[in-house]
């Protein structure tokens, strides 16, 4: 009996954990108020830099391959920055609008990138 007691408790920590993390390490995704994993404040800086210059070349450079970059060329930078911007100034729907043209998922399951839009931003 305590084995099977022991084995339900971890399973239902795996299942917990399973269900719960994904979404968790997903919510600052699209959001510009909350900081991401990467986040520290010199990359922050070099990140607004890129943006703000729609400086592709550093841009990539400080996303390191990740996902987004799939998605995210030298020829849709100057679309996605406008996105960004959109985002900090709070105009969420345009900036969403402009994600899902250019095939980056936000949490909706309809887009053709998910996985690591805004995160690598901060």
């Amino acid at each position: 009996m305590n084995t099977k007691t022991m084995l339900l408790g971890v399973g239902a920590l795996i299942f917990g954990a399973a269900v719960v993390l994904p979404h968790a390490v997903g919510a600052y995704q699209g959001d510009p108020n909350v900081q991401g994993p990467n986040y520290s404040p010199e990359r922050h800086q070099a990140m607004t830099e890129a943006f703000a210059n729609k400086d592709y070349a550093a841009w990539q450079k400080l996303m390191s391959g990740k996902g987004v970059t799939r998605r995210i060329n030298q020829d849709n930078f100057a679309q996605f920055a406008q996105a960004h911007e959109l985002a900090l100034q709070g105009e969420m729907e345009k900036a969403n609008a402009i994600r899902a043209e250019l095939g980056l998922g936000q949490r909706s399951g309809t887009g053709r990138g998910q996985g690591g839009y805004m995160s690598q931003t901060r």
